[in-house]
């Protein structure tokens, strides 16, 4: 799970101690440890600048400071009194060609003037185009804190992306149209390269993998399935397949990667399905099927959540109870099991989909509060479709049933109550695939990124 990092500057011209009629110091400097203090319980990181800005030369000599350090994600201005936006406005024009975030917080209240000096500084900055986030509340509202920090995530993901590279193993998986990816537009788009590998690397690499590398995964193997998988080739492969993943990924520092699994590995090696369950488990951004805009979406959701991320088909969409079912063939982090049992082996079980057969995950995904989301193309322009969602588990006495309402219930299944109008969600949706994420915060999260990096957000 990612920590932003926000370099932390108060602005305004009555500053030094300079009281008002009244006696009271226009910068309340107890206000501005208090709104420091609660974005460190938030999760953020500060970097503090000193000197309360107001001349050209201090807003310049900050936000360079600002712009210059790599640690900082975003910075957060706030309005400690009024000022004159002529004074800033350059300094945060010329910070924001980083591709940093801005944020402007004010916080209110008719003592010390800082509305005043919060609206005209947002008002400039709309005036010569640049963006940003203005957030007027007080430092106890919930969903103030919550803004910054949401964005503050956001922009921390896009800097993260810039200059980073994706692993693309194999060509397009089964004729998919819905999930191919133009380089330029990436690399416009978000600054990242795509690095195209034959999978003929990771069938040499699986080969070499030694006896005592697979005799040293057994424990975890254990840990997480409370069993290991039986002794046989097919087994032996999807483990050598994910070991081998592994050390390319990490060797060729990809951000993320997909893969194309079938055609190809999963006819002339082992089908990837336990290899993608147990990268998703090591928090790896993935996908199958050569499917970009899945795999960023998994890597957007794994570095915001607590818990690990699950991808698979909107096998069933109930238009009445809004139930969901999402099924991936074979693949899920074991570490999402709940309740009804923990994770288990099962095979591939699709002959069509891969000759040499493969070792796959069964589990029911545990209870919890999260989204579904997805990026997708609509006339070659990116938008993010993103749903609120529930996670249930079916009852002990209806849960044989449930599994064997897909004709597969050996696949890991996800029962998922959407809060969305289904109709919409049907209309907008770009792919039969679903990225299912834990934890109530991801919705503004996403959203968020999608603001800052200019793709269309679908907020269903």
């Amino acid at each position: 799970m990612i920590q932003a990092t926000v370099g932390f500057i108060v602005y305004g011209v009555h500053k030094d101690g300079l009281r008002d009629p009244m006696g009271s110091p226009f910068i309340d400097e107890a206000l501005i440890i208090e709104a420091k203090t609660e974005l460190r319980k938030a999760g953020l990181q500060l970097v503090e600048h000193d000197t309360v800005i107001a001349s050209k030369q201090e807003a310049a000599e900050a936000l360079k400071k600002m712009k210059r350090d790599d640690r900082v994600d975003a910075v957060v201005l706030f309005s400690g009194t009024w000022v004159w936006a002529a004074h800033i406005v350059g300094a945060v024009r010329d910070f924001a060609s980083s591709g940093k975030g801005i944020v402007l917080w004010t916080h209110p209240r008719s003592q010390g003037w800082r509305p005043v000096g919060g609206l005209v500084l947002h008002g400039g900055l709309l005036e010569i185009g640049v963006a940003h986030r203005f957030v007027y509340g007080a430092i106890e509202e919930p969903d103030t804190v919550g803004r910054i920090v949401s964005y503050a995530r956001a922009a921390h993901l896009k800097n993260v992306l810039n200059m980073s590279t994706v692993g693309a193993f194999g060509g397009r998986g089964m004729g998919q149209t819905c999930g191919v990816a133009d380089p330029s537009q990436w690399m416009r788009m978000f600054g990242l390269d795509i690095d195209s590998r034959d999978t003929t690397e990771i069938i040499r690499t699986a080969e070499r993998i030694s006896e005592d590398q697979l005799q040293a995964l057994q424990p975890r193997l254990q840990e997480l399935f409370g069993a290991v998988p039986a002794e046989n080739r097919v087994n032996e492969r999807s483990t050598r397949l994910y070991l081998a993943i592994k050390e390319i990924v990490d060797r060729e520092d990809y951000l993320f990667y997909t893969i194309q699994s079938f055609p190809g590995l999963a006819d002339d090696y082992a089908a990837t399905c336990f290899a993608q369950s147990m990268m998703l488990e090591d928090g790896y951004g993935a996908s199958t099927l050569s499917d970009f805009n899945t795999a960023l979406t998994v890597f957007l959701l794994m570095s915001l959540s607590r818990e690990r991320i699950y991808y698979g088909d909107l096998q069933h969409i109930d238009r009445k109870t809004k139930e969901i079912k999402i099924i991936g063939d074979g693949a899920c982090p074991p570490s999402l099991a709940g309740k009804l049992g923990p994770a288990g082996f099962a095979e591939h079980g699709i002959p069509t989909e891969g000759g040499a057969g493969g070792l796959s995950v069964r589990l029911i995904c545990k209870s919890g509060e999260g989204v579904l989301a997805r990026l997708g193309r609509v006339n070659g322009e990116f938008q993010m479709m993103i749903t609120r969602a529930t996670i249930f588990e079916p009852s002990p006495e209806q849960v044989q049933q449930r599994l064997n309402e897909s004709g597969i219930p050996f696949w890991p299944h996800g029962f998922v109550t959407a809060h969305c109008d289904i109709d919409a969600l049907l209309q907008h949706w770009t792919n039969e695939y679903a990225c299912l994420g834990y934890g109530e915060e991801l919705y503004p999260a996403l959203a968020d990124f999608c603001e800052v990096t200019g793709i269309k957000p679908i907020l269903l």
